[in-house]
């Protein structure tokens, strides 16, 4: 894909070329808003609103990181999404949906390969992760979701988030360790596979 021609045709209102930007991005913008949200069918509202407002607007695209600029609009949109949406006292474990159902799991989760007892665990340890995640304040939660989980360095983070690096360094710091302070709460539900990683959260 040469994005940089597709973006360019994009600005000229290249419908196609921009719908060949969404497909390339789709699941990686979906996969963020879903883990800010933890909601999987309000994620899928916000991904249409994000790429909808990204067309509009990316004639103000000045170059860099596409994928930066892209998951910046995402973060906003999530932003707008949680100053909406009247939060719960708690947070259950299990992902629940508009209708209040628990989610038998979450999409972006799924791997239709694996065994059923492998599957119990990732959904355990899944629910566990996203339960914590929502624990987080939503700036701390976007730090750790590029970083930790999209495996974005800090150059891009900071793009995205539109903060310094320094910022970057420290929300990540304080959002790691307050995940692993939250996911010993649930220690016995994890798989043991998991310990290494709670390690190197240390």
């Amino acid at each position: 894909m040469d994005e940089t021609s597709l973006i360019n045709s994009a600005k000229q209102g290249d419908l196609d070329s921009f719908n060949r930007l969404i497909l390339a991005y789709q699941d990686l913008v979906y996969g963020h808003i879903c883990r800010m949200l933890g909601d999987p069918s309000a994620a899928e509202d916000i991904t249409q609103e994000t790429f909808i407002a990204a067309f509009r607007n990316i004639r103000q695209f000045r170059g860099g990181s596409f994928r930066g600029w892209l998951v910046r609009i995402a973060i906003n949109a999530c932003y707008d999404e949680l100053r909406r949406k009247k939060r719960r006292s708690t947070v259950p474990l299990e992902p629940m949906t508009a209708d209040d159902d628990v989610y038998d799991d979450m999409p972006w989760m799924i791997d239709p390969g694996e065994r059923p007892e492998d599957a119990l665990q990732r959904r355990e340890l899944g629910n566990a992760i996203q339960h914590c995640l929502e624990k987080l304040q939503p700036e701390f939660r976007a730090v750790v979701i590029l970083v930790d989980i999209q495996g974005m360095d800090y150059q891009e983070a900071s793009y995205s988030i539109n903060k310094p690096i320094g910022t970057i360094k420290s929300r990540l710091a304080r959002a790691r360790l307050s995940l692993r302070n939250c996911l010993q709460g649930f220690w016995e539900l994890l798989p043991s596979s998991f310990r290494p990683i709670e390690e190197g959260m240390r």
